[in-house]
């Protein structure tokens, strides 16, 4: 060792650096050898000493399941492409490759190669260029120490810790050496080495040697071959130079075999030979191996994931998103891309490659002039776990590409903009179902009228949030979609099934526009871009902005008997060492009772299954059928088609929207024709695919019978509103629960504009609409002149006309009296019209002939009783 030091000195000279190489070669020197400690020691003795070894970052990977459980790899994110293995599963040839190369007396030295250092500082002081001299336990110890550095989220603070980490000086390099000391104390050398091959970084974000082995080779770090192994540890030592994934490199490329890596290798599998790992022939077999990489890139982010990245997208904003992932998003997503999560999804591959499937058959990714996008969701009922998310475009975050045509959006239709979405679509008429919920909630029934008639003065709308409502001043008259829907009276259950927007207007007039609101809150209804949602009579026939996820899910809850699960994506997570983590778990509450909810899906399964249901379509395409309820949604111009509907196994939603943006029409759908049919039935085209495929794959149940006081009116009496005017008639029937109705002027005696009375009259169902008719004043009251004598009776007629009949009667007191009269007193006739009365004609009756006394023949005398003798 003196001579060393002599010989050191003599080199340097008198230099200043004189003292850093003291520093830097016999300070580790002494503390090895246990020489006696100088001022020098005392400075190294000083320096800590354990260095906590971190969890490496890693890839993580997102899977889908398939039935059989094996799993299909989504995508991968990482910071460093690294798979984490243990010792057994790299190959032998690897760890002696690495030794051999980088440190020929790891298993000898304390954690620093004394010889390897001195040379290495001589070097670097002598030429001015940085040389290598650390063992595999101080690079192993630098990596750590920079991976440390990868964990900081300021960048200011970040380039700090790098510089610290990785400058050329004796204060960093002494520092080095103290934490090698360390580890060698802490771990064995098997587990410094395997720490080691796992850290190191093998070019660009490729880290670890699986990672490379899968990278480089397209295999795994324990099948590598001789010549593989000793080409990927060649690597290690410069990763610019001797990486093997730039073909065209004109010093380590495909033309020139790639001639640094290869000297490098070469190399190696020299040191190999000369420390007896390997043998002559092993040696010169892999020295004649030409180097021919088989570059495998990582399924790296979600565009990776081709049909299923628009889920995948919104997996990763639920692992940015959620707390369960972390304090803040910034941690969430070092985490996730650290952390070598292996995340296991709920997509259902048989029901997505349905939805995949059924979009690319019915809607193209662009069509002339228009913007259009085809989406589908499908939900599992009663556990909220997403099956299926798809579209009718190419996911991108890519602006170059994304200016390349309309196929390319980084936007996920499905869901909220908080979750990679959009700020959402009007759901038209599949948003009527809330009204219908609220309707059952305030009592009313099925089979209960409402008022349905076309007009443009609805006056006012209780809202018990916002105060009374009125429109009249707007213009508010919403017309139905088909034109022949004219009618003033519906039910709420024709209502739904025909979805007649004038009728769901009538029954939201007879309820609060608030409770409607919050009613749909309860099946989670919230906007896509975060807002409070909107209320108003306008958005009973929605028009609130809305993710197509929120609505199937809550039509998920209503094919749940009314509980509803919100949505989750993510089965399970397993962590880099094997332990499951925690997940988002679905929260489920009770949206409406489920008697209530019994009559709510009765009504939508009439939509599906009744001749006058906007449905039929898709059910009736569906096959295998099952019990199934739906509704259908149309915005205004047949901009946005809509079809949502369930089983009580499995939810679906598809829509076709129109897309804002420059450059772009709004089409009528009904116009627009595409090779597989009429854009507007394109819905019923794509639905019955994915519910096929589902109802195959999870069956369904009989939805509940709703009681009987859910659909039937109760019958109710209408008031007798005869000799009102009409505004307090209608305020009677309103008040009694009826849609009251002004039939018109009929012939009556009341004064002119008096009600005369109704249509029906008695008792009716609730809700009915109950026609009111008033007097033209036309008509006079007939008096009743009965037991009057004519001149008596002519005198009180003299407003009419009379004629008279004769009636013979027997009856004296009516001879000469009127004994009736035609029309009778207190109807009611015309002025002048003719009154028939009849006056009494007595006649005596005949007299009756005395009749002959009949005379009565004696009795015959009878013989006395012979009394009987007594016995004594």
């Amino acid at each position: 060792m003196g001579r060393w030091v002599g010989g050191l000195l003599g080199f340097v000279g008198m230099s200043a650096i004189a003292g850093v190489l003291v520093t830097v070669a016999v300070t580790p020197a002494l503390a090895v050898s246990g020489m006696a400690a100088t001022n020098t020691m005392n400075v190294f003795e000083n320096l800590p000493e354990y260095l906590k070894i971190d969890q490496l970052s890693q890839k993580s990977n997102i899977y889908a399941k398939k039935d059989d459980g094996g799993k299909v790899l989504l995508a991968s994110f990482y910071d460093q492409n690294r798979v984490e293995v243990g010792w057994d599963q790299i190959n032998q040839f690897v760890k002696d490759a690495a030794v051999a190369g980088e440190d020929p007396h790891f298993y000898e030295h304390g954690g620093i190669d004394i010889g390897g250092t001195i040379k290495g500082a001589v070097q670097t002081v002598a030429t001015g260029r940085t040389r290598g001299g650390s063992s595999i336990t101080q690079q192993y110890v630098k990596n750590v120490l920079v991976q440390k550095c990868e964990l900081i989220s300021n960048e200011e603070k970040r380039n700090a810790c790098y510089t610290d980490a990785t400058e050329t000086s004796a204060e960093r390099k002494l520092q080095e050496m103290r934490y090698a000391i360390g580890v060698e104390k802490e771990y064995s050398k098997d587990e410094i080495l395997n720490g080691y091959l796992n850290i190191a970084l093998f070019g660009g974000t490729v880290y670890g040697i699986e990672s490379a082995a899968n990278y480089y080779y397209n295999t795994s770090a324990s099948k590598l071959t001789l010549p593989q192994a000793a080409s990927l540890v060649a690597i290690v030592n410069n990763p610019v130079k001797f990486q093997l994934d730039n073909p065209d490199s004109p010093t380590n490329g495909k033309a020139n075999g790639y001639a640094d890596n290869k000297s490098r290798r070469d190399y190696i599998l020299d040191e190999m030979l000369k420390y007896g790992k390997i043998t002559e022939k092993q040696h010169d077999e892999a020295i004649a191996t030409k180097i021919e990489p088989k570059i495998t890139p990582p399924s790296t982010g979600c565009a990776s994931a081709k049909a299923n990245a628009y889920f995948c997208d919104y997996v990763t904003h639920i692992l940015r998103t959620d707390p369960t992932f972390g304090k803040d998003e910034e941690t969430r997503q070092q985490n996730f891309r650290r952390g070598g999560f292996d995340v296991y999804t709920t997509l259902d591959l048989d029901v997505q490659n349905a939805a995949v499937k059924t979009i690319k058959k019915n809607v193209p990714m662009t069509y002339d002039g228009w913007n259009e996008a085809a989406l589908a969701t499908s939900v599992q009922v009663g556990t909220g776990r997403i099956l299926a998310m798809a579209q009718n475009k190419i996911y991108s975050q890519d602006p170059d590409v994304l200016a390349k045509s309309d196929k390319y959006s980084p936007i996920n239709y499905n869901t909220d903009v908080g979750f990679g979405g959009s700020s959402g679509f009007q759901p038209g008429s599949t948003y009527k179902v809330f009204t219908l919920a609220e309707w059952l909630k305030e009592g009313h029934t099925l089979k209960e009228h409402t008022d349905s008639a076309y007009r443009d003065n609805w006056g006012d709308f209780r809202d018990s949030c916002h105060g009374t409502q009125n429109y009249d001043a707007q213009g508010f008259s919403p017309q139905n979609d088909e034109d022949g829907e004219t009618g003033s009276d519906y039910t709420a259950l024709y209502a739904t099934e025909r979805s007649i927007n004038t009728a769901f207007i009538g029954m939201a007039k007879e309820l609060d526009l608030c409770g409607i609101a919050n009613t749909a809150k309860d099946f989670g209804v919230h906007r896509a871009d975060g807002d409070p949602l909107k209320q108003s009579a306008g958005t009973v026939l929605g028009t609130n902005e809305i993710a197509p996820l929120t609505m199937v899910t809550a039509y998920a809850g209503i094919a749940n008997k009314g509980k509803v699960c919100t949505p989750i994506a993510i089965d399970k997570i397993i962590g880099p060492e094997g332990k499951e983590l925690p997940i988002p778990k679905s929260e489920c509450h009770q949206a409406i009772d489920k008697k209530l909810n019994a009559g709510l899906t009765y009504a939508m399964g009439k939509v599906m299954t009744d001749d006058a249901g906007t449905a039929t379509s898709s059910y009736y395409a569906t096959e295998p059928k099952v019990p199934m309820i739906g509704k259908t949604g149309t915005t205004d111009g047949n901009v946005d088609t809509w079809m949502n509907g369930a089983s009580t196994k499995v939810a679906t939603v598809v829509g076709l929207v129109g897309l804002k943006g420059e450059g772009h029409h709004v089409l009528n759908q009904r116009e627009v024709f595409f090779d597989s049919g009429r854009a507007a039935e394109a819905r019923h085209r794509m639905w019955p695919d994915i519910m096929s495929v589902a109802n195959a794959k999870y069956g369904g149940d009989d939805f509940p019978e709703p009681a009987p006081d859910v659909i039937q009116a109760p019958q109710v009496s209408i008031p007798d509103v005869r000799g009102m005017s009409v505004s307090e008639a209608q305020s009677a029937l309103n008040k009694a629960g009826f849609n009251p109705m002004v039939g018109g002027d009929v012939d009556s005696s009341l004064p002119k504009g008096t009600v005369t009375g109704t249509d029906p009259s008695g008792i009716t169902g609730r809700g009915s609409t109950v026609t009111i008719y008033t007097s033209n004043g036309s008509l006079t009251v007939v008096p009743d002149v009965t037991g009057q004598n004519e001149q008596a009776a002519r005198g009180v007629l003299s407003g009419f006309g009379v004629s008279t009949e004769t009636k013979d009667t027997s009856d004296k007191s009516q001879d000469g009296v009127v004994i009736s009269q035609s029309p009778g007193g207190g109807n009611e006739a015309r002025p002048g019209s003719n009154v028939t009365i009849t006056i009494g004609h007595y006649v005596a009756p005949p007299k009756e002939e005395p009749k002959p006394t009949a005379t009565k023949a004696p009795e015959p005398t009878k013989e006395p009783t012979k009394p009987k003798d007594k016995k004594g």
